[in-house]
């Protein structure tokens, strides 16, 4: 259900039945992890967070990784304010 690579890919599965007797699949909570970061890249005037995430990690669907390491719930709030330093995780970010 989700690619290789996604956020959720290593959160477990977990199973619940509905009042009509379905069994319904979901996903466990994902509790957003500490991240050491002792760099950071600059927001341009024009960034949007898959660019930033291409720029600094070097692939765009990782966004969600700088996401984590800057506590930002929507990811538009990495981009909001041009010239911002934003951390950049050290875990395996590409």
């Amino acid at each position: 259900m989700f690619f290789r690579g996604s956020r959720y890919e290593t959160i477990a599965d977990a199973e619940t039945v509905g009042r009509d007797g379905r069994a319904i699949r979901y996903k466990r909570m994902r509790f957003i992890p500490e991240v050491a970061s002792g760099r950071s890249q600059r927001v341009r005037d024009d960034d949007r967070p898959d660019l930033l995430a291409y720029r600094a990690l070097g692939d765009a669907e990782q966004f969600w990784r700088l996401a984590d390491a800057n506590r930002a719930l929507r990811p538009s709030e990495l981009t909001r304010e041009p010239d911002r330093g934003v951390r950049l995780p050290n875990y395996g970010g590409g």
